[in-house]
């Protein structure tokens, strides 16, 4: 499945025709990658997913003239993980960026910019990498150092400066890389352009000009929002509880001096980057809500009820400048003639809870951050629109981008290309189920080191290191995953088989589990 006959070989240097069954010969050009990757966005939050909470109409125009993957995941819901997965097309226990606490991007690796440069292309790369190394593989780049500031940031530059960039990260991203297709490129060969947004990662910052939006929006709660975890101890021992762990100055903006939280010092150093007119429109937002919130003295519910709301709206209006700024890429392609010629992806790094069991972050194997959003703009000559239902991995991108442009995948990549799926094929042979390993334990929000297997239906999880816990859902009958069916013997048999099918996958992903 590594290896499709029949595509445009995309390297200026090995450009053929492999046959005459597809639209792309009449091109004659090798195809262009964009490939927008966002931080914590969940497909709850994108219109062309989900239209209970906010519309994303450029978003929805890449899905519109292409393909929804309803059935995306990820092999590891945390930022650094699952950009060394996508790099590599590779799991974590082989990639070895486990986590974001104790590792270093090992920048010797195969990777597929790598791969791409030598097959001709050009790569650039603009905002967060957090893989704890520079990029390599990349003919240009400019990241944020670590998670970045929405605000003023400062950027790592190829010559291993770190300037300061004046105004909103969304937007500089954004204006970087269209630059860089305008004006540093060389425009007689293809490019892979790789645009890493910082959005829409905690604390949601939103720009100035999107303060006041979706104020007036009420949400409701989700059904299990009070969850209280029964037959499931290692969801109990989080800590990313909206009523318990959400911060209300870092998280919630409740600045006041007479106030302390945990976080409250980070929150300062990050409003402390805003120039005077920033600040001011800031404050004189907050402002008022401070006073209000601090007036009312809320409690229970009703204060569980107030921080879910102002959360969601945070979380929106960064979303929105997002969706902004992914319209301006679109746009640029469109009026230079590039978008016949160019596959546009847009994906984030993994899921996220908007409230589901209480919950802000990802990390569990559960579906909010497992699952992540996969949109896809075709070029000409791909006819395919509309869903794609078959069950795909962060893995998988490496081995796409490889074979659209004609390179051989190495048989050391794990994933396998996609592009079958986007010429609308239903391979027979394709995946029936998917792994996870989540290694970050102890850490930040304190979720249990587990690893698991999902089907079509069926997810089995195993907490282990500190704890040995089992956990099994019926995914038709249990979509939220709130009962644990671990020890009914209804499905004994379908846990038997889970574990079998379990075992396969640690096999063929080569992942040793070592457990106390």
């Amino acid at each position: 499945m590594k290896s499709i006959k029949n595509l445009i070989y995309g390297s200026s240097a090995l450009l053929v025709l492999a046959s005459c069954s597809t639209k792309q010969q009449m091109e004659n050009k090798p195809l262009n990658i964009v490939y927008i990757m966002t931080d914590d966005h969940t497909a709850q939050m994108m219109s062309c997913y989900d239209t209970r909470y906010m519309e994303t109409p450029n978003l929805d125009r890449i899905a519109a003239d292409g393909v929804r993957f309803t059935n995306s995941f990820v092999a590891n819901s945390l930022s650094g993980p699952s950009r060394a997965c996508i790099l590599t097309g590779k799991h974590s226990c082989q990639n070895k960026f486990y986590d974001n606490t104790t590792c270093v991007f090992d920048t010797a690796q195969q990777t597929f910019p790598k791969l791409l440069q030598k097959a001709g292309y050009q790569t650039a790369l603009f905002g967060k990498l957090h893989l704890e190394s520079l990029p390599v593989g990349f003919d240009y780049w400019e990241i944020l150092p670590g998670q970045g500031d929405y605000y003023n940031p400062d950027f790592i530059t190829m010559n291993n400066d770190t300037v300061q960039k004046h105004g909103y990260v969304t937007n500089i991203i954004t204006d970087d890389a269209i630059d860089w297709m305008e004006n540093k490129r060389d425009k007689n060969k293809p490019f892979c352009l790789m645009i890493h947004h910082k959005a829409i990662h905690r604390n949601w910052m939103a720009d100035t000009c999107n303060l006041k939006l979706y104020e007036d929006k009420t949400f409701p709660l989700p059904d299990n929002f009070f969850d209280d975890y029964k037959g499931r101890p290692a969801a109990a021992a989080q800590e990313m509880s909206i009523v318990n762990d959400m911060d209300m100055i870092y998280d919630l903006k409740m600045l006041r001096p007479d106030k302390k939280t945990r976080l409250k010092s980070l929150y300062e150093q990050f409003i402390g980057r805003m120039d005077e007119a920033q600040r001011a429109a800031w404050d004189a937002f907050y402002g008022p809500i401070i006073d209000d919130f601090y007036k009312q003295n809320l409690q229970g519910k009703d204060l569980a009820n107030w921080k879910f709301q102002r959360y969601m709206r945070d979380y929106m209006k960064t979303v929105k400048s997002l969706d902004d700024n992914v319209g301006r890429v679109l746009d640029y392609l469109k009026e230079n003639g590039l978008l016949d010629n160019t596959l546009v992806v847009y994906t984030s790094d993994q899921g996220f809870y908007m409230g589901e069991h209480g919950w802000f972050d990802k990390r569990f194997m559960y579906e909010e951050s497992m699952h992540t959003p996969l949109i896809m703009r075709l070029p000409k000559g791909f006819d395919r629109r509309g869903d794609i239902t078959e069950m795909v991995q962060n893995i998988d991108y490496a081995p796409t981008f490889l074979e659209l442009a004609g390179v051989e995948v190495p048989e050391d990549i794990q994933g396998v290309s996609l592009l079958p799926l986007l010429k609308g094929e239903h391979p027979k042979d394709w995946r029936k189920s998917l792994y996870y390993h989540f290694y970050e334990y102890p850490a930040e929000h304190m979720v249990k080191r587990h690893y698991g297997v999902r089907t079509d239906r069926y997810k089995l999880i195993h907490f282990y290191n500190d704890i040995d816990e089992w956990e099994l859902f019926d995914l038709k009958n249990d979509p939220f995953e709130m009962n644990n069916l671990i020890d009914n013997p209804d499905y004994a048999d379908v846990l038997d088989s889970m574990k079998i099918e379990l075992n396969k996958l640690q096999v063929q992903y080569k992942d040793v589990v070592f457990e106390k």
